[in-house]
């Protein structure tokens, strides 16, 4: 369960940090998984800046494009090429500044550098509303208010909110604390623990009243077990539209998408309070009559998420005058009654369903719904009529509504409070502790839960009715304890305990690996952490000021600590070579040391060196070369082993590859691997081809020692796979395609890779044959032919323009 703390603030005004907050909650039994810091704009719009545009000129080089020069307020106008119709000088509009971060859709950054753009110098980027994560509009730039000061940072101009969630592990028993108010009140009788007394701050329903009774629906309810209250109310004259912000900031919060702002108001309400509530249109209601009663054994009912199933005789059901069903209830709405944006009248529902009934109902149609996810843990009946009034309240506010009569309240046997004795006796020999009986007293007040008498051996109870978990003797003590603080029960200075030894974790995961690779005809190696200083010139992307250097060193070719295990296992392989031992397969757990401003850093690698051919001849077969695709066969292996899938592939770009690729899950980089450069074998005095792999060790452990699993919806709809096979100069890099396929090709175009490359006869001089695949797709219906052949064609006209590729 998702808990933000802003919201939170909203019922106990504290100024805790929310670690400490934390800590305290999972004291009190709501444990805290996580904290995660959310920001109603991913990046909050760090970077992005008011700018002013003084010239807007067309492109000399491009049609659709214009230079426009831009005061971004810092006394130095600089030049950015923008491709949006509607830019033009004078406009104050968003500009996401060099360096500056922007994410798109799938939450994926990517930095605004600089660069050239035909031909043209762009110093930035000028920006429409999804760029920025401000709404969905493309059609061109954001142009904001003319009276805004140019050089403002843009999140000063934007409300954007940073709120820190609360990931909480709710055990089935703790329906009271299915809501924001609920983990409030626990939270607040922690503090009163903590002597800090802080006013539980609900939301104030004085003002609800009875605008004009110009539209009733009967309620009838036809068996007062499955359904013990039912509330409902019309609200007339509402427009459907979208929510204000601060309601879209809270749901998504707590990673709800916003609709509209009657279903929104719903969902914060449930949220906010734990009652669920639902919303009917109410012209599609027959009869002005809300029947609540089950149906016969297969009857047909389409939900929200237009699926036809089959209702039990069990399933308790909204229904119509006309016994036709609109909603399972507290389980899924239907699809011909919910709110649309032609909605002008709701009827709104706020009920205690049945917990037993509504868990078998989910169950049987495999449905769970927040909804559902409560009342089969049991809400609260008396928060009923409240909920309801509250969010009538907000869609009076925010969609225009008004009160189209009054509460319809079926509630013919009041709940009745559960009533407990406690022996203090009992008490101090479960807690193991005499706590003070002023403690005692203050703690169940704190929780609501109300002393009807005293005598010298305890105390009679009422324990509220949304305790559904407190019902007894041994209930209430641990409700003591629990607040009280287990870390402050007094413990005996002896203490017996069996305590047994685990190997470590870590250890673990490397040994899997490293028996993996071993099957698999690897050699271990273990090369010497002391390097020669040169080797860090071998590569741009080695640093030489982040050598670690020794303070007495043995001689010279070991007197830095190495920064890439690469150097070290090619003198392996350099040294088996020339002893006549050239298939070679080696991998070597090891670490790189590095220095930065004055502080050292130590990164754990996993390497992969293979070379020469992959088995011996045999009668059977001829032996075969280690290539690439070998090579990552057994990437893919390895990282399969350890559970990790959905990898993405792009180009790498280390300069020690003449081909590589990198492997990454999310922003993480796992493994980057590829074909040596031959310039950089030639150091080594090798002249068979080498395959490396490095992976970042540190990275892989994480994500397998605490890992997190996305689930995402299949594609509805397939993807297409098209090849093609190119011929190219030598000189041209995997990379290089890939970039120029995404460019041309952004929206349908989801993976580029390389199956087989072709060197050697029958191919003219200095050419080289790619075979490259493409994957093709659209999320929201299936590509035809046509359109497939489209794409290709403008991928195969890209690469002949811009690398003279032949089509083979």
């Amino acid at each position: 369960m998702k808990i933000s703390y802003n919201w939170l603030k909203q019922f106990l005004q504290t100024d805790w940090d929310a670690v400490k907050t934390g800590e305290l909650l999972t004291d009190l039994g709501l444990e805290v998984e996580g904290i995660e810091t959310k920001e109603s704009i991913k990046g909050s719009l760090q970077g992005i800046v008011v700018g002013e545009v003084l010239t807007c000129v067309q492109h000399p080089n491009a049609d659709r494009l214009k230079v426009t020069t831009v005061d971004l307020g810092n006394g130095e106008p600089v030049q950015i090429v923008c491709g949006a119709p509607n830019v033009a000088a004078g406009q104050k509009v968003p500009v996401a500044t060099i360096g500056t971060t922007l994410y798109d859709d799938k939450g994926e950054g990517f930095k605004i550098k600089k660069g050239k753009i035909r031909g043209e110098e762009s110093h930035g980027m000028i920006c429409a509303e999804d760029e920025l994560g401000l709404g969905s509009g493309h059609d061109g730039i954001m142009i904001l208010d003319e009276t805004l000061t140019t050089g403002t940072p843009a999140a000063e101009v934007f409300n954007i909110e940073i709120d820190q969630i609360f990931e909480i592990g709710l055990t089935p028993n703790r329906s009271d604390a299915m809501s924001h108010f609920g983990v409030a009140r626990d939270l607040r009788a922690g503090l009163m623990q903590q002597e800090i007394n802080l006013e539980l701050i609900s939301p104030s329903v004085s003002d609800f009243h009875v605008d004009e009774r110009t539209l009733r629906f009967d309620v009838e309810v036809e068996n007062k077990e499955q359904a013990p209250r039912y509330c409902g109310i019309t609200i007339t004259d509402v427009t459907v539209k979208d929510s204000p912000e601060w309601i879209q900031n809270r749901l998504k919060a707590i990673g709800l998408t916003p609709k509209n702002n009657i279903v929104d108001i719903t969902n914060y309400v449930l949220h906010e309070l734990g009652q669920p509530l639902h919303a009917f249109d109410a012209q599609k209601i027959k009869g002005n009559k809300v029947l609540v009663k089950t149906l016969e054994e297969g009857t047909k009912f389409t939900t929200l998420d237009d699926v036809e199933r089959e209702l039990s005789s069990e399933d308790i059901m909204i229904c119509d005058a006309d016994s036709n069903p609109l909603c399972i209830a507290g389980v899924f709405g239907g699809s011909k009654s919910g709110v649309t944006e032609n909605t002008t009248s709701i009827f709104l529902e706020s009920a205690y369903f049945n917990p037993v009934s509504v868990r078998k109902t989910a169950k049987r149609h495999a449905l769970n719904t927040d909804a559902s996810f409560r009342f089969e843990r049991g809400i609260d009946i008396n928060m009923t009529e409240y909920a309801l009034k509250r969010a009538a309240l907000l869609i009076e506010e925010y969609a225009g509504g008004k009160m189209g009569s009054d509460i319809s309240d079926f509630y013919p046997e009041k709940a009745e409070d559960y009533q407990v004795f406690l022996s203090y006796e009992n008490a101090y020999r479960l807690i193991g502790q005499e706590l003070p009986k002023e403690t005692i007293k203050n703690i169940l007040a704190s929780l609501e839960i109300k002393i009807n008498s005293e005598t010298a051996g305890g105390l009679g109870l009422t324990i509220p009715f949304y305790r559904t978990d407190v019902q007894r003797e041994a209930d209430i003590i641990e409700e003591i304890l629990r607040v009280y603080g287990y870390n402050n029960i007094e413990f005996s200075h002896k203490l017996n305990t069996s305590i047994s030894f685990d190997s470590n974790k870590d250890s673990k995961i490397e040994n899997v690996v490293a028996n993996q690779l071993s099957a698999l005809g690897f050699n271990e190696t273990m090369a010497n952490s002391l390097t020669k200083p040169h080797y860090a010139t071998l590569s741009e992307n080695i640093n030489e000021e982040a050598n670690v250097e020794m303070l007495n060193p043995l001689s010279n070719d070991l007197k830095v600590m190495r920064q890439s295990l690469l150097f070290s296992g090619l003198e392996s392989v350099s040294y088996n070579i020339n002893r006549k031992n050239n298939a070679l397969k080696f991998y070597e757990f090891g670490k790189t040391y590095h220095k930065y401003n004055d502080k050292y850093q130590e990164d754990k690698h996993l390497t992969l060196f293979v070379t020469g051919n992959r088995t011996n001849d045999t009668w059977v077969q001829n032996n075969k070369q280690s290539d690439f695709f070998y090579l990552k066969g057994i990437i893919t292996n390895i990282l399969g082993r350890l559970g990790v899938d959905k990898l993405k592939t792009t180009p790498s770009k280390l300069d020690v590859f003449s081909e590589g690729i990198t492997l990454s899950l999310g922003k993480m980089k796992l493994v980057e691997f590829g074909v040596v450069k031959r310039a950089l074998l030639k150091e080594f005095g090798i002249k068979q081809e080498v395959l490396f792999a490095d992976f970042n060790w540190d990275t892989i452990l994480k994500i397998t020692g605490n890992k997190n699993i996305k689930i995402t919806d299949l594609a509805k709809f397939p993807a297409v796979k098209r090849d093609l096979a190119l011929l190219l100069d030598t000189k041209t890099e995997f990379k290089e395609l890939y970039n120029a396929a995404f460019q041309s090709e952004k929206k349908l175009l989801k993976e580029v890779d390389l199956f087989d490359v072709y060197e050697g006869e029958n191919l003219p001089e200095g050419k080289k044959s790619y075979a490259v695949s493409f994957l093709l797709q659209d999320e929201t219906k299936t590509l035809a032919d046509k359109q497939i052949d489209k794409i290709m064609q403008k991928l195969q006209q890209t690469f002949e323009k811009n690398f003279n590729a032949v089509l083979r």
